[in-house]
């Protein structure tokens, strides 16, 4: 407990210098003993690993059998093309998995702060996972505090731990103190620092007491690294589709293989024809193609400031229908900016300020001197609200360092909590001038005059009146207010502090604001028209949480907000009850938002909370998916949540809703067009071995069709553009069928698909001599040729329904037949792969296939059109049933 030890015995327990910091010696001697300042990562996969991972799957169990069965039958051609499948599905899963672990280790190169340390008696600025136990570590405003310290000098040192305590308001610390009870909780540490926390005033110095995995934020860190995540409902899904193609698989097989015994067919013949079906009944590319599918949704999210730490997560963000929100710098710019301003008994926006008028200039120049922060283009350090006024005299060309050049600060009274006030004295040519700043209500009360027209006045209970009015309108409109004053002076050196604030004339107020994104509005928006609430939560006080809220259109009405006191005083069957009618939390600290994702989802929602802070973790875990922050993020949020936006941008999480529905979309498209294609394979076999015909198609066919020509129109699906109306629809039950509104579609296209082969077929047989379908008498020539035809429209029936997949009800010439080009590409790619087996000698002969004459390709295309065709006629009726609806 460092905080219970003097300086003294710190300093001497860690064997460190206070004047030289650690030699070289000891910090190689300290890194050995306590390894690098952060945290331990799992071990991550080998390659070898993350393959054979994508094996564990029930659809390559069943192909590996198959593949095994086709094998002991001599059907080596069929083995060959389903480890193909296997090999492709487990390097691309393989490849994916690799990417994104690479993009979140690259994500922690770039959050590494910096640490001034002294060492030899040298300053260095080192990255902060080299920080060891017992060095000197130089803490100035704006820097992240590297690891845990025990202070050994501060000043004025202010440092906001809400990162790990929760806390909103920078803590005021203190070195010179000691602690003595055991029982201190991480607030009231006053003599410590600790990792990940941001120094916001003034300055210090601490000697690193815990570094890594020691650290209090290690601690937690090490607490939530839980093993293994709940599956998502695509997982799910996609696990139970194959258990089900699976039984279908054998079932079909075990009994066609029956009806063949009862039909006195060959048993080697059947046994091949039942694997044959059973081929059939998997959709074996789906695994490889989800993977794929989600992998470039993945990838187009990073480009769009979104990282997906999880790959499935994408298909709930389809369906979200609750954002919870945190304020301060998602919603808005996390950047405090002037608004307005009061002088002259006027109240004005900042955008009208005039330098040419001596006490508006005075104004400025007061809030520019009475100042410890530096902004300089985009570097900031110091108290946000302190950047916003350096600011107002940068946007006027007034800059901080050329002003105190001309008007030095001989002295200066630092802001205290207590007094909640700042002032400086400042050098004008012979005089000197004593500039104060801080909250209206205590500097109205040291101020005896005030300057207005150029002329000093008394200040009348009348003046003082106006000037709390136009605070007060500023106030309602959630402005944060700040009074300056002055009082011009001949010598400093003998004023007393408290001569320093008296008798001060008023200059006049500004009013700041954290101002909301430009962009979320629209966002927000959309979210209400796609059936999705927003929900902000905020640390401010309730009037400011509704007035953004109410200029983002989230709540209308105060009684729409509730603060964290009334939450506390609230069961969770209350919330519960009352939860639907909220829609701003204000005044709320991290552990009210796991209550508050808990009452939502208890309503069936499904819920996203974002969050940045150690304390936010249990929260982005009970959420449906939890989104951190990537530039504020620490790195137990990151490692708790779901999603990580690398702008802090609450229209990030928009998009990523819209790119999530599409990917579903897609996904399910994709789907339903392999299942349906397979049900036509299935209906084609399942048909002619019931009528006793002979096979119109073997393994090796099925393969082929399922592997090329259908595998690649599918992925062209899992990449069509976004439906620009997806945001129109209400979120997507997750409960709902992966083929909810499909079915009807996905048999009629499956029995349409089979019907056409077995069309093909029968043509096959009487256009090249065959008198009967049956398999004793239909010659070997005979039933290539037919096989051949059924092979050839199978394909062609396949491609051509893939067109008709890329929406439910719009024509695809609305669409644009060429709107997607990789479809356009895959459907000619898999012509030309079917051409190529068809025409070229060795490869005819290792599927059995005879080459097509003029006539029978014309009929191949005549047929393969017809899927289209039929599906543009239920189209038409489809859009009329919506505008009906509708």
């Amino acid at each position: 407990m460092w905080f219970k030890k003097s300086i003294g015995d710190v300093v001497k327990d860690l064997n460190s210098n206070l004047d030289m910091g650690l030699t070289s010696s000891q910090v190689a001697e300290q890194r050995t003993k306590y390894g690098l300042n952060k945290f331990s990562t799992k071990k991550s996969k080998t390659k070898l690993q993350m393959f054979f991972a994508q094996l564990n799957d029930i659809m390559i169990y069943i192909l590996i059998i198959a593949a095994i069965l086709s094998f002991l039958v001599g059907e080596v051609s069929d083995t060959i093309i389903i480890a193909i499948v296997i090999l492709i599905n487990a390097i691309v899963g393989m490849i994916q998995e690799s990417k994104a672990e690479k993009a979140l280790e690259a994500l922690k190169e770039l959050s590494t702060p910096k640490a001034l340390v002294k060492r030899d008696n040298s300053i260095y600025e080192i990255p902060s996972e080299e920080v060891v136990p017992g060095d000197i570590v130089i803490i100035d405003a704006g820097r992240y505090i590297p690891c845990d310290l025990r202070l050994i000098e501060s000043a004025n040192l202010q440092i906001e731990e809400s990162a790990l305590t929760g806390e909103s308001v920078p803590t005021n610390k203190d070195a010179n103190i000691t602690l003595s009870s055991d029982d201190v909780p991480l607030g009231d540490q006053k003599n410590m620092a600790f990792m990940s926390t941001l120094a916001t005033y003034g300055r210090g110095i601490g000697i690193a007491v815990s570094t890594g995995m020691n650290t209090e934020i290690g601690k937690i860190a090490k607490m939530l690294d839980e093993s293994e995540n709940e599956q998502t409902p695509l997982q799910i899904k996609l696990e139970q589709l194959g258990k089900y193609l699976g039984f279908l698989a054998v079932g079909i097989s075990v009994l066609m293989f029956i009806v063949g015994m009862i039909q006195g067919r060959n048993m080697l013949d059947m046994f091949i024809t039942s694997i044959s079906l059973a081929v059939a009944a998997i959709p074996e590319g789906l695994p490889a193609i989800v993977t794929i599918v989600l992998a470039i949704g993945v990838q187009k999210m990073i480009k769009q400031n979104a990282i997906i730490r999880k790959l499935p997560a994408v298909e709930t963000l389809g369906s979200v229908n609750i954002i919870c929100s945190d304020k301060t710098g998602t919603l808005t710019q996390n950047k405090m900016t002037v608004q307005k301003f009061y002088a002259n008994n006027s109240l004005k926006d900042i955008n009208s300020l005039n330098l040419n008028n001596s006490i508006e200039r005075l104004l400025i120049e007061n809030l520019v001197l009475c100042n410890d922060a530096t902004s300089n283009n985009g570097n900031q350090t110091g108290d946000p609200t302190e950047v916003a006024l350096i600011d107002v005299g940068n946007n006027y060309n007034i800059e901080k360092s050329e002003l105190n050049n001309l008007h030095p600060r001989v002295r200066e009274l630092p802001f205290d909590s207590d007094r909640k006030l700042m002032s400086t004295i400042n050098k004008y040519d012979s005089t000197y001038y004593i500039f104060t700043k801080g909250a209206t209500d205590n500097l109205l009360n040291l101020c005896n005059k005030i300057y207005i027209n150029n002329d000093i006045l008394d200040f009348t209970e009348s003046l003082k009146q106006e000037i709390l009015n136009a605070s007060y309108k500023m106030s309602d409109d959630a402005l944060r207010v700040l009074g300056a004053a002055f009082k011009e002076i001949s010598d400093f050196n003998t004023l007393t502090d408290s001569d320093i604030e008296k008798d001060l004339i008023f200059i006049g107020l500004v009013g700041m604001i954290d101002p909301p994104r430009l962009e979320v509005k629209d966002s927000i928006a959309l979210c209400k028209n796609s059936g999705i609430k927003t929900i902000m939560i905020t640390g401010d006080h309730k009037n400011t949480a509704f007035a953004i809220a109410k200029e983002l259109s989230i709540a209308e009405n105060i009684d729409e907000v509730i603060s964290g006191s009334e939450l506390n005083n609230l069961s969770d069957d209350e919330l519960t009850n009352k939860i639907d009618s909220l829609r701003v939390f204000a005044r709320v600290s991290p552990e009210h938002k796991v209550k508050i994702v808990k009452a939502f989802k208890s309503k069936g929602n499904i819920v996203s909370m974002t969050g940045d802070g150690v304390n936010d973790a249990p929260s982005l875990k009970a959420a449906d998916i939890g989104v951190s922050m990537g530039i504020t993020g620490t790195d137990v949020a990151k490692g708790a949540s779901d999603m990580i936006l690398t702008d802090d941008n609450f229209s990030t999480i928009v998009s990523a809703i819209e790119e999530g529905r599409n990917i579903f979309n897609n996904i399910k498209k994709s789907v339903i067009f392999l299942i349906s294609c397979n049900a036509g394979e299935i209906v084609a076999l399942f048909l002619a071995i019931l009528l006793g015909w002979a096979s119109p198609l073997s393994a090796t066919h099925i393969l082929w069709v399922n592997l090329i020509t259908d595998t690649f129109p599918a992925l062209a699906l899992g990449i069509d553009p976004g439906d620009k109306e997806v945001m129109n629809k209400k979120p997507r039950n997750p409960k709902d069928s992966l083929f909810k509104n499909s079915i009807s579609s996905l048999i009629f296209n499956g029995f349409l698909i089979g019907i056409l082969t077995l069309v093909a077929f029968i043509y096959g047989v009487r256009v090249y001599g065959g008198s009967t379908m049956t398999l004793s008498n239909v010659s070997a020539k005979v039933l290539i040729h037919a096989q051949t035809l059924a092979f050839t429209v199978l394909s062609g029936t396949q491609l051509a329904h893939s067109l008709n997949m890329r929406n439910e009800s719009k024509s695809i010439f609305s669409i644009g037949i060429f709107s997607n080009k990789y479809l356009i590409g895959a459907i000619l790619l898999g012509f030309l792969l079917q051409l190529l087996v068809i025409t070229i000698p060795p490869i005819a002969s290792l599927f059995g296939v005879y080459k097509l004459t003029i006539n029978d390709w014309i009929f191949v295309i005549i047929i393969s059109l017809i899927p289209i065709i039929l599906n543009e006629i239920i189209k038409i009726f489809k859009r009329s049933k919506i505008r009906k609806h509708s």
